[in-house]
């Protein structure tokens, strides 16, 4: 039997990569169809800039914001014991689909180049209405790459259809990703207490940005919160026990707006001031001493610099996964529309929307010595990534960068974005 089950994992294997490959081969054909007056992106950025004056480190400094500890004690009384991750991959909502099974509509978010090694599609009955975003992985949380015994991936999603109290819900997915040929996964919403824990009430932004490290989620949040970062505490998942569309305390129990589990926030981040940069995309660095978090700036402008930055995780008892207060490093990129980043060693990976969503983004490496992009195509076009992909996150343990866009969940090696670098 054993035999038997591993032969249907390498033809699973064997029709995966052929299917993604021609995926790939499809994309690149129609790289090489856009113009050379859309290559626009193609003008080198050069290196990074330091920025070093306190006019431009200073706003970026954090002020923390802890959630009292009785508000969620008392939370937690009203809504019964935290339930583990464990408890949680138990107790599926539904299964992703492995690439080669998935509508071509969706296989279209896919990068050319690098091309995924694996892929998924996620069920349209479970999100439409709801735009993909940021992830994370539990090779982010533990060097191991596991939390506990399983391998996670968390994938952020943001409500864009419904009432207008439903529009602007956030929610995560917690995917069981120990087999790689039965991904299944679990929704959580995520929500902020109010009223001395006495409720809660959802969180009303987009997921543009997610890092999980040790027992800590860090969110990014748009204008429509005070806050720029939201944490929530991976041991205190709470179960809703109400079905229905409402988030919060309800008639017999506590619903979360069709979730079966409640993330609540215990502490928030802010910047200095209403004007003050706030993070679009984020992402984990294990390369740094210590380990450090990443930020672009929110920006969606056609033209003008976008802002990099950098803060160490604390070291400090008691203080586990969360952030020291002032940036460690700065920098300035000339590249506009940043809808994602990575940094590793001495490079920073930086995806770039070209166009519309729909339409392909460039992936650049970038450093305070210049700047390469992987290229695709006949005509050696630029324009290779994923224009949907706000996300980037690194499992050092498997040496994979996972991303997300449109109704596709995929990882590729980080190794093979450094070949396809144009030199």
């Amino acid at each position: 039997m054993k035999h038997r089950g591993r032969h249907r994992r390498r033809r699973r294997g064997r029709a995966l990569r052929a299917a993604l490959a021609g995926t790939a081969l499809a994309l690149t054909a129609a790289a090489t169809m856009i113009s050379a007056s859309q290559a626009t992106d193609a003008d080198d950025p050069g290196a990074l800039k330091p920025l070093t004056a306190s006019a431009e480190t200073a706003p970026l400094r954090l002020t923390e914001h802890g959630v009292p500890g009785d508000t969620l004690d008392r939370l937690s009384a009203g809504m019964g014991r935290p339930v583990g991750i464990g408890a949680v991959l138990a107790d599926p909502d539904g299964s992703l689909r492995d690439a080669a099974e998935c509508p071509d509509d969706d296989r279209r978010a896919l990068p050319v180049e690098p091309a995924a090694t694996r892929a998924y599609c996620w069920p349209g009955r479970d999100t439409d209405g709801w735009r993909a975003g940021a992830v994370t992985t539990s090779g982010d949380a533990d060097e191991d790459g596991r939390w506990g015994a399983h391998r996670v991936i968390l994938s952020g999603w943001s409500r864009t259809a419904g009432s207008v109290a439903e529009q602007g819900l956030a929610r995560v997915a917690f995917v069981d990703a120990g087999d790689p040929g039965a991904a299944r996964y679990t929704w959580a919403l995520l929500t902020v207490p109010v009223d001395g824990g006495r409720d809660y009430r959802g969180l009303g932004s987009a997921v543009s940005g997610m890092v999980w490290y040790q027992d800590k989620l860090l969110v990014t949040t748009g204008r429509g919160e005070d806050a720029a970062l939201y944490v929530y505490d991976l041991d205190r998942v709470q179960r809703a026990t109400v079905e229905g569309r409402s988030v919060g305390r309800v008639p017999g129990g506590w619903s979360a707006a069709g979730a079966r589990y409640v993330l609540t926030a215990v502490a928030s981040y802010r910047t200095s001031g209403a004007g003050a940069p706030r993070p679009g995309g984020i992402a984990l660095d294990r390369s740094t001493a210590p380990d450090s978090l990443v930020a672009h700036g929110a920006s969606s402008a056609e033209d003008g610099p976008t802002r990099l930055w950098r803060y160490s995780f604390s070291t400090g008892p008691g203080r586990a996964g969360l952030l020291d207060p002032d940036p460690v490093a700065v920098y300035e990129t000339e590249l506009s529309r940043v809808r994602s980043v990575l940094s590793y060693r001495s490079g920073w990976y930086l995806g770039r929307m070209t166009g519309t969503p729909d339409e392909r983004g460039t992936l650049w490496r970038q450093d305070t010595d210049g700047a390469l992009p992987t290229r695709c195509g006949a005509d050696e076009t630029h324009r290779c990534w994923s224009g949907g992909a706000t996300s980037l996150s690194y499992w050092q343990e498997t040496g994979d960068v996972w991303s997300q866009s449109g109704r596709m969940l995929f990882a590729l090696p980080l190794a093979s974005v450094d070949r396809s670098l144009d030199r």
